[in-house]
């Protein structure tokens, strides 16, 4: 039965329970009106809780459930309560304006927040984790993130001093209760129980809960919380049993407060010095086992039972080693590969633990070989997606196994291995016979070098991990070269052809500068017989390539092999073996059906023939073969030097991994910017001239797109200062020598920030700026003679030899093809060594007029196609009249038609 608290005496309360009616005294002053109770409320209990009250409870609920879930790591469970959490204290935010932001709520967004840290680093962890919870982890711990901004203050504060903290937290929380109850009214239930009291243990539960939530300690902490706790209860029952007594004692309502916040100061100083006889405790266990630890004798373990690492035994004690003993322990320990669960490492162990026993009983070198044949396969199985590249420290480890197994096989040619064996015939034991041991040498060999080639494309380029890692082609390539000498022996056609392939595509990209010295006639540098004893890189691939065109039954070989060695020609500047090569191989027809691999390679070797043609003043060559790759504008994704952004054609994550394996190494990489260069410069030479011979012409076509482009952004420029790009040199080089004035071009083309961008990147530096000068003359006497034959009668060629500074006889055979080709329309005569024009081209204004005829006829075609296709009778203007007014060798040659090209170069 409940009453408000008065200051009556027992007796005046039983009378006026027997009345049926209660009498109030409130704080501060006296009701006037009774109030009236009826007998259902007096038999229900009731506590006065405030609205503080209801949201804090709230907001421990839901705490306690995200505690609960993150000791079972249900991650989405704390995901939903998290957001919950947000909610509840949103609902609560008044209440928090005017208290402040509770330390229990800081405190789990502390803990939350280290636990999800601490789950993301735990690598494996992560692995094991089901879908649902890996899709939370991620995104509870950005919103964790995210929402702890607003509270870093209040989370720096509490990790400095998380007990304080604590303490804090309940005075805090007993203060403000203290206030709430001596503003309100308070009431008791029939065993007298008041609010106050009820409040106080509530808050004690919640105490214990936080505490329990926490990570477990040691035994004696346990119990002294479970003391505690009693404490607590202790306490309340005392409070209860006193309340009536206390109403007896006190006239009003807030002396009795007065009393019971004395009590709680003294109840608070008990707790202060408990935390701290705790906080002692720890500490000296603390020191104590560290003074354990510096011993040496115990170790501190994270939990679980203690994992001690045995030797493995292999075979139990008394158990006589034979082959077949050993055999049989080698099929127990492959039986387990490729199974779920198996620890390759422990594998990769009990193998080369099995070679020491086999090698400490002289069981054979066959049976060596086959073990060490299972070790290589094993370290290849220790990475299983063959989308990843093996660790640098495995593929070391497999080097130096693949080594030791060449060794062997070099020191027993007795011992006979292939692919083609069955394990039933294998002899492993019986000297009397050959050894027969099942195993490809070859395959391990190639596997090894393909890992070598994913290694180098997953390295930083520019690194100096890269440069170490490229150290080891050497060890490659030697390892190559001896496993060719072992297959020339005992090797098959088939085996020797993969082998020469392999030894090519480590050669065919590097230049030799070697026999480049000696070519020149430069001395050698000490020990010159034996360098010339070995192979020249020229020698070995004719050598091999040969080979393989002779006896090779496969296509894909032969193709690669073809290109490789086009590639090593034109790098090493033999233009016309590349062309000739190039040309009867007939691989430009069906190369659209090689697969990607071979087509990045033919697009490098064509690249490579471009260069070596520009090096040899070719320069139309160099134009055509480089006019492909460069006009695409995909360059560096069709030479597989890196990925373009498509902004169109998205890839989905499959086909970027698969072509991000495609890519080659950056130290076989093509210089993209020298590529470029040289088409440009190829391109003006070749351009500049044509425009200014086809300058009035309708019809004139582009021979370079991409340098036409470059030229239109150079014009659209409003201010035009000095070049700095390689393609703002290169315009301006094309502006001065549109004018005839080749030094100016030279200058541009040709200067000390060129030189360093490219033409010092040429193994002959000096030739191709020689060649460069030469060109750049010839050409600008060209478009000298294109641009103003019509303002000359004649010229000398002594002056044009002298304003472009080349010998006459270059001046005359330049001019004598431009007559005989008919771009010229002039005559040379000898005597007097001059050019008499002959005034046969027509004006600026004639030319206008043509263009202008060609511009009508277009229109009337048009008009009239258009007609004819609403008659219906396409094409029937045309079928009376034969070419009419057209000229036979441009134009409309067929009757109701017209030539596409011509239409497309109109512009």
């Amino acid at each position: 039965m409940s009453r408000f608290f008065t200051t009556g005496s027992d007796s005046e309360s039983e009378s006026s329970v027997s009345g049926d009616e209660l009498t109030s005294k409130p704080v501060g002053g006296n009701y006037s009106k009774p109030i009236l109770l009826s007998e259902d409320e007096e038999d229900t209990k009731r506590v006065v809780r405030s609205a503080k009250d209801k949201r804090f409870e709230e907001l421990t609920n839901l705490i306690k459930t995200i505690r609960n879930a993150m000791k079972i790591r249900d991650v989405t469970k704390c995901l939903e309560e998290f957001e919950a959490l947000g909610k509840a204290y949103g609902k609560a935010k008044s209440i928090v304006d005017k208290e402040g932001v509770p330390r229990f709520y800081v405190r789990i967004l502390a803990d939350l927040e280290d636990y999800l840290n601490e789950l993301w680093e735990d690598k494996e962890g992560k692995k094991k984790m089901n879908k649902n919870n890996a899709k939370a982890l991620s995104t509870l711990r950005q919103k964790i993130r995210k929402y702890n901004r607003d509270y870093e203050t209040h989370i720096a504060s509490y990790k400095q001093n998380p007990e304080q903290s604590d303490e804090d937290e309940e005075k805090k929380s007993r203060d403000s209760e203290g206030s709430t109850s001596s503003s309100s009214e308070e009431e008791e239930d029939e065993d007298g129980v008041s609010a106050a009291a009820f409040l106080k243990k509530k808050e004690a539960g919640g105490d214990a809960r936080g505490r329990f939530l926490k990570k477990l300690e040691a035994e004696e902490e346990e119990e002294e919380e479970s003391e505690s706790e009693e404490d607590w209860g202790s306490s309340d029952s005392d409070t209860d049993s006193e309340s009536d007594e206390d109403e007896g004692k006190y006239t009003s309502l807030a002396s009795k407060f007065l009393k019971k916040d004395e009590d709680k100061k003294g109840g608070e100083k008990k707790r202060e010095e408990k935390a701290k006889k705790k906080h002692d405790r720890k500490s000296r266990k603390y020191e104590e086992e560290e003074e354990d630890n510096d011993g040496g004798e115990w170790e501190k373990v994270k939990s679980g039972v203690p994992l001690v690492k045995e030797k493995p035994k292999m075979f139990a004690k008394g158990t006589e080693i034979t082959p077949a003993v050993v055999v049989k322990k080698l099929n127990e320990i492959l039986q387990a590969r490729g199974k779920k669960g198996t620890d390759r490492a422990a594998q990769i162990e009990l193998l080369q633990l099995l070679v020491g026993i086999a090698n400490e009983n002289g069981l054979g070198v066959a049976l060596e070989v086959k073990i060490k044949f299972n070790i290589i396969a094993s370290l290849y199985d220790y990475n299983p997606n063959l989308a990843t590249y093996m660790k640098p420290e495995m593929w070391q480890k497999c080097l130096a196994c693949i080594e030791e197994l060449l060794d062997v096989l070099f020191a027993h040619p007795e011992i006979f291995i292939g692919e083609n064996i069955v394990e039933e015939s294998e002899n492993l034991a019986n000297p009397e016979q050959p050894y027969r041991v099942r195993g490809c040498i070859l395959t391990l060999v190639e596997r090894m070098d393909e890992e070598f080639t994913k290694i180098m494309q997953n390295t930083d380029p520019h690194s100096q991990e890269y440069v170490d890692h490229l150290k080891d082609e050497g060890r490659v390539c030697a390892i190559i070269a001896r496993l060719q000498r072992y297959l020339q022996e005992k090797g098959t056609t088939e085996e020797l052809c993969r082998v020469y392939l392999r030894r090519v595509l480590h050669t065919y990209y590097k230049f030799d500068y070697r026999a480049h010295r000696r070519g020149a006639g430069a001395p050698q540098v000490g020990g010159g017989e034996e360098k010339e004893e070995e192979e020249d890189s020229a020698a070995m691939m004719e050598r091999l390539c040969k080979y393989i065109y002779a006896k090779d039954r496969t296509d894909r070989i032969r193709t690669c092999a073809i290109l490789c060695h086009i590639y090593h020609h034109a790098l090493h500047s033999r233009w016309y073996q590349a062309r000739d090569l190039m040309l009867m191989s007939h691989l430009q027809d069906n190369i659209q059906h090689a697969d990607p691999p071979v087509q990045i390679l033919y697009n490098r070797t064509m690249v490579q023939l471009g260069i070596c043609a520009f090096r040899e003043g070719l320069i139309k060559d160099a134009h055509n073969a480089l006019l492909d790759i460069q006009s695409s504008g995909r360059a560096k994704e069709l030479l597989g030097q890196g990925l373009l952004l498509r902004s169109l054609q998205e890839r989905n994550p499959e086909q970027e991994k698969v072509e991000k394996r495609r890519q080659v190494p950056f130290h076989m990489h093509v210089n993209l910017e020298l590529l470029e260069c040289v088409y440009l410069v190829a391109a003006m030479l070749l351009e500049i001239p044509y425009m200014a011979a086809h300058e009035f012409d309708a019809r004139r076509r582009m021979i370079s797109k991409q340098f036409h482009h470059q030229l239109r952004v150079g014009e659209r420029q409003p201010l035009l200062g000095p070049p700095e790009s390689m393609r703002e040199h290169v315009v301006a080089a094309s502006k001065a020598m549109k004018m005839g004035d080749w030094r100016t071009c030279h200058r541009f083309v040709v200067n000390e920030k060129m030189n360093g961008k490219v033409w010092d990147l040429f193994p002959e530096a000096e030739k191709v700026r020689a060649m460069l000068v030469r060109k750049i003359q010839e050409e600008s006497l060209r478009t000298y003679l294109f641009t103003y034959s019509s303002v000359y009668d004649s010229i000398s060629m002594e002056i044009l030899a002298a304003m472009f500074e080349l010998d006459l006889p270059t001046v005359h055979s330049i001019i004598s093809k431009m007559i005989i080709n008919e771009e010229l329309m002039a005559s040379l005569d000898q005597p007097t060594q001059t050019v008499m024009m002959h005034r046969t081209e027509p004006t600026a204004q004639q030319n206008l007029a043509l263009q202008l005829a060609e511009k009508l006829g277009n229109l009337v075609e048009n008009n009239e196609r258009v007609f004819d296709h609403k008659q219906g009778s396409y094409g029937g203007y045309f079928r009376d009249q034969k070419d009419g007014y057209r000229k036979g060798d441009g134009g409309y040659l067929r009757r109701g038609g017209y030539r596409q090209q011509d239409r497309g170069a109109n512009y």
